[in-house]
């Protein structure tokens, strides 16, 4: 080949090259841009659909001011005027938790009005909100979304659950479909409309952060957490899906500043709708009773009891005559089943209990000795003075302490009549025992499912437990039973 045909070859080859890296100059950006209008175009849809849901479910929020009996903080909002953070929203989650929430100091008012949320479920005006934002109150103002103010009256308050039914003389009324909260899963989207502040039909955004929270806040809780913006005002307020159906009612925040930080609580829906019907029936909540007390099922008393995991419900006691009793279930049982669904812990399983009418039979599946038993029970009606006994395990999983005798007088004395034990004469100071909370005075009823009488029986069956590097005690304070796993090294 002649010099001029090589030149020639490079020089188409340069050519080749430059209208390669041409065409990709120019081509790339256009696929890039075609990408972005992709994305840009699926986040306008989404936009789309929240200011859809926004736009169709607002004019079913209300605002409501309720009068009531109460403290005030002595701040410059003045009488009878309504301070913006002065939501009941906050006096509920504070007073339970004092130290991480300081207050400013309060006096006695004739008068307080606070502020929250509703929302309106039935076109004759049945209003949903919380206990603490409508409940003891003399006088309830509702605002609808177009600014007319109403007068409501009280249906229903059930302070366990914190849920409260309130309702106004109006007809035709806009008002929101409730979802099944139980099919929620975690990572949805999620819409919380409210008043924040007094600045009414807010609507923000977030999603499903947790579900089944429980911290003390009511005695019967299934939190949905959301890190939805929520805040002083948005009390009673909904959760909604992405169908604008109601999956929560907003009711407390987890925070220390008195705002939102990101984690905020609602009532699981199920939950409220089924003492909702009962409030709007006859006023009151009638909950579901078998007589037991529940122990948490932790990994150890799993293992005492020879169960593959923790899941379930521990009977620390059964009521003599109770409906469980008469079931035939028993102290020391886990109920791992009812109604054909798997008890996950002592909570949840409580919670499903009580929402149950009096008078139900219900299908109880627990674990005894190593074997499924199954059981029909016909629940009581709750006592109005008494709730689920349900204590966390706070004692040692070490030896570290000395027992004596009940004698009459000391069973006198602390409240044992009648009953079989040893006393706990005294406890380690240095022990783990100590630090867990077992203290002087409990009863121990049983080592390892085998009642004892006196110290001699107690010595004799912990020997005999101990070498198995475990026991199972059961310790009673007079009041309620509770079963306790002790490791020991075997020596």
């Amino acid at each position: 080949m002649t010099a001029k045909a090589i030149g020639q070859k490079e020089n188409m080859s340069k050519r080749v090259f430059l209208i390669v890296v041409t065409l990709f100059v120019l081509v790339m950006p256009i696929g890039v841009f075609a990408q972005d209008e992709d994305c840009i175009e699926t986040l306008r849809k989404t936009s789309k659909a929240f200011s859809g849901i926004a736009k169709s479910a607002s004019p079913a929020v209300v605002g409501i001011k309720a009068e009531k009996k109460s403290r005030k903080s002595t701040s410059p909002y003045g009488q009878n005027n309504i301070d913006p953070f002065q939501d009941d929203f906050f006096d509920f989650f504070y007073q339970k938790q004092p130290d991480m929430y300081p207050r400013q100091p309060q006096e006695r008012t004739p008068a307080h009005i606070t502020q929250g949320t509703g929302f309106i479920i039935s076109k004759d005006g049945y209003i949903l909100t919380n206990n603490h934002v409508a409940g003891n109150s003399e006088e309830i103002l509702v605002t609808l979304s177009d600014g007319r103010e109403l007068e409501a009256k009280v249906i229903g308050t059930d302070s366990d659950s914190d849920v409260a039914v309130i309702k106004i003389e109006r007809d035709n009324l806009p008002y929101l479909e409730m979802a099944d909260s139980d099919a929620l899963e975690v990572g949805e989207w999620v819409i919380a409309i409210g008043n924040p502040f007094g600045l009414s039909h807010t609507v923000t955004v977030g999603i499903v952060s947790a579900k089944g929270r429980n911290i003390g806040l009511s005695k019967y809780e299934d939190f949905i957490q959301t890190d939805a913006a929520i805040n002083p005002g948005n009390s009673g307020g909904p959760l909604l899906n992405l169908d604008g159906k109601v999956i929560g009612i907003n009711t407390a925040i987890v925070s220390q500043i008195r705002s939102y930080t990101g984690i905020g609580l609602a009532i699981p829906i199920n939950m409220a709708k089924v003492i909702c019907e009962q409030l709007i029936q006859g006023g009151t909540v009638v909950r579901g009773y078998l007589g037991v007390s529940l122990q948490e099922l932790t990994p150890e008393l799993a293992e005492s009891f020879g169960l593959e995991n923790n899941k379930g419900a521990l009977l620390a006691d059964v009521t003599k005559d109770s409906s469980a009793d008469k079931a035939g279930l028993e102290q020391g049982d886990v109920i791992v089943e009812f109604n054909n669904q798997v008890v996950e812990d002592k909570d949840s399983f409580r919670n499903r209990v009580a929402i149950i009418k009096p008078g139900t039979k219900v299908k109880v599946v627990a674990m005894r000795n190593g074997k499924k038993r199954k059981f029909t029970v016909v629940l009581d009606e709750m006592p109005t003075n008494l709730g689920f006994a349900s204590q966390q395990s706070e004692i040692a999983t070490d030896i570290g302490f000395m027992v004596q005798d009940l004698t009459a007088d000391v069973a006198k004395q602390l409240g044992y009549d009648g009953m079989r034990g040893v006393i706990i004469s005294s406890v380690e100071s240095a022990s783990s025992a100590s630090r867990m909370g077992l203290t002087a005075g409990l009863l121990i009823l049983e080592v390892n499912r085998e009642p004892i009488g006196n110290v001699r029986e107690f010595n004799e069956q912990i020997k005999i437990d101990a070498e198995n590097g475990s026991i199972l005690l059961l310790v009673t304070n007079g009041r309620f039973a509770q079963y306790v796993p002790i490791r020991v090294d075997p020596k």
